[in-house]
């Protein structure tokens, strides 16, 4: 599907919180609390954390994978878990599961199905994505034969196969070598210039200096620093000897 230009937010978290319960007679524990951002069509943001600090969980709630403990998670004005929110959003979550009986190229037509696209769309759609993740060449070999990073780009391929308008990116550069970092990037940008929304979480904080529009910065949960690199970072720019602009945003507001 092709996004269409709106006013709405592509993205847009209201007050989100998300509590986890400590067994069955434990209390709560929190984890994401009060956060609050809107991204616009075409944008790209990227969640930045140490582990624990509610970035996958906020990627999931978006998903509709888990329901808010308090305010709203919303896709294009769309409830998230919504039937119309996930007929928006591709995801690729931390740990992916794949069937290693399956071939790539039958797991992305599996994906192509679950997504309704169409068998004269979902056909071509599958092989250029297998394209685009570097597959095209070991689609019909089971996936138990793939490496992490292969099964990675696999991944990534699954979240756009359907052509979604928000996609959602849970460390998507795990397992991936440097030629693999480097087409990740290039899949952002290229996302973006089409007008599709990008969030995705990350550690590696000068990819996410470079590409993203946004940047939020998230510790124990709650949201540290949001805004654009300029807005965050001011003139500063990456030295060679010393830890980026960003990276030092990023260990000043961790540290408090």
């Amino acid at each position: 599907m092709t996004p269409a230009t709106t006013d709405i937010p592509a993205v847009e978290l209201r007050g989100f919180g998300k509590s986890y319960r400590l067994g069955w007679s434990g209390g709560f524990i929190p984890a994401v609390q009060a956060l609050s951002l809107r991204l616009a069509p075409g944008q790209v943001l990227g969640l930045l954390g140490p582990n624990g600090s509610g970035k996958s969980t906020t990627l999931k709630a978006l998903a509709g994978l888990i329901a808010p403990s308090a305010g709203h998670s919303l896709i294009m004005g769309h409830a998230a878990g919504t039937d119309a929110a996930r007929a928006l959003v591709g995801y690729l979550p931390e740990s992916a599961c794949f069937a290693p009986h399956q071939t790539g190229r039958e797991y992305l037509r599996y994906c192509a199905g679950l997504s309704l696209l169409p068998a004269d769309k979902a056909a071509p759609r599958v092989e250029a994505v297998l394209a685009s993740a570097g597959l095209g060449s070991v689609a019909d070999r089971k996936m138990a034969t793939y490496s992490k990073g292969m099964l990675q780009r696999l991944g990534l391929a699954q979240a756009i196969v359907h052509e979604p308008a928000v996609v959602l990116l849970d460390e998507p550069v795990s397992g991936l070598d440097p030629e693999g970092r480097l087409a990740l990037v290039k899949l952002i940008r290229d996302l973006a210039a089409q007008g599709r929304t990008v969030v995705f979480s990350s550690h590696l904080l000068a990819q996410a200096e470079e590409i993203c529009d946004r940047i939020a910065i998230l510790g124990q949960g709650r949201l540290l620093a949001e805004g654009t690199p300029a807005e965050l970072l001011g003139p500063d720019r990456r030295s060679a000897a010393g830890p980026s602009a960003l990276e030092k945003l990023y260990l000043e507001k961790l540290r408090g």
